[in-house]
């Protein structure tokens, strides 16, 4: 197992998990900031009216996105796994 490959590999695990994650955090993102900008321009601060929007919006990317991120994961464990023993060498 040379330095390289351990360099790669994390870089590889990075960006496998900024991919896999960005559609919910910029849901959570876009949806959070329409949401303050309406409390904002309505003076109302009640804490469920932020969160009940983002989980539901949350839950609908996932439905939508959640089959592409499985799979992601799984090719990415799948290359972990038969790029092994070629890195123990």
């Amino acid at each position: 197992m040379t330095p390289e490959w351990v360099i790669n590999f994390g870089q590889h695990a990075l960006f496998v998990a900024m991919m896999v994650a960005a559609p919910m955090l910029l849901t959570a993102l876009a949806v959070g900031l329409l949401v303050g900008i309406i409390q904002a321009a309505t003076q109302i601060h009640e804490m469920t009216l932020s969160f009940i929007p983002k989980l539901l919006a949350m839950a609908i990317v996932g439905l939508l996105v959640g089959p592409w991120m499985l799979r992601t994961l799984v090719q990415f464990t799948h290359d972990i796994i038969v790029g092994l023993p070629a890195a123990i060498k």
